[in-house]
């Protein structure tokens, strides 16, 4: 798959389905992933005929990392660039975590681009422990260890019932983030400062005129449920949904649940 040259940085990206399909869905990473973490989720949309595109923002494992800060209004710039390269002009998106609060920028500043937006696991705004969670992965990135950085960040993503009903998962993951260069840590700082100095946004909630899912991890300790329900007061028209059982990673941790509630909702806002 070709990269997208957006200004002088590579923008690696996906496509999946059918590219003549009207139906025009994006999904949006969280800040320590890559396109793979939705292998669960979009395979569900090309059945149904979308036309799926995916990519690493700038900083993220497989697009370039040039020197940060970023800001949120850069990565929406940079997908609603990739998008018209690809001739889409109006599209859904879907955006997990950091990859949320990209989702919600774009449909403040592309209002006319977006047609519906599912936020997951996202905020609009910091808190002292959030904070603090997100200065503990900066440290850990310091080490430029894969396996101390997955073990030492898991706890606070994840939640008990997916951590103690699949230890291999996290025995797999932590050997294969023993492979990751230390061009992905030195990303990372960059996203983690990006994240902490641009996420207020709430008072702008009010410019997403666009259909709005906004759905949260019941046992997300990290960015907890008051997040989303703050989110969803501020969207005007918005709906909310807790995922019981689920920590921040749903998309991992309850995909079935999360595709059968975003079709949904897709489908209901959609020319279908």
């Amino acid at each position: 798959m070709p990269d997208f040259l957006a200004g002088n940085t590579k923008i690696y990206y996906e496509e999946h389905g059918d590219k003549n399909s009207p139906d025009k869905i994006a999904f949006l990473n969280g800040v320590m992933a890559s396109v793979g973490s939705w292998e669960q989720i979009y395979p569900a949309f090309v059945k149904l005929g979308f036309h799926v595109v995916l990519h690493d923002f700038k900083g993220q494992l497989r697009s370039g990392k040039p020197a940060g800060e970023y800001t949120f209004a850069e990565h929406a710039e940079e997908a609603r660039a990739l998008f018209q390269s690809l001739g889409i002009e109006r599209v859904h998106l879907v955006g997990t975590s950091y990859g949320g609060e990209v989702a919600m920028k774009y449909a403040i500043l592309f209002p006319e681009s977006a047609l519906s937006v599912s936020i997951i696991d996202s905020v609009s705004e910091l808190d002292p422990v959030l904070a603090a969670f997100v200065a503990g992965w900066k440290y850990l990135c310091e080490l430029e260890d894969g396996e101390k950085f997955f073990k030492g960040m898991a706890p606070s993503i994840y939640g008990p019932e997916f951590m103690e009903k699949n230890p291999e998962f996290f025995t797999d993951r932590a050997k294969a983030f023993r492979k990751l260069p230390p061009e992905y840590f030195a990303g990372q700082k960059i996203l983690y400062d990006t994240f902490v100095s641009d996420v207020e946004m709430t008072a702008e909630l009010c410019k997403i005129q666009c259909p709005a899912l906004v759905l949260c991890g019941g046992d997300d300790i990290l960015k907890k449920p008051k997040f989303s329900e703050i989110i969803a007061r501020n969207i005007p028209n918005s709906e909310y949904l807790t995922i019981p059982g689920s920590g921040h990673v749903a998309i991992l941790e309850k995909p079935a649940e999360l595709v059968s509630a975003i079709l949904g909702f897709i489908l209901k806002n959609s020319r279908r």
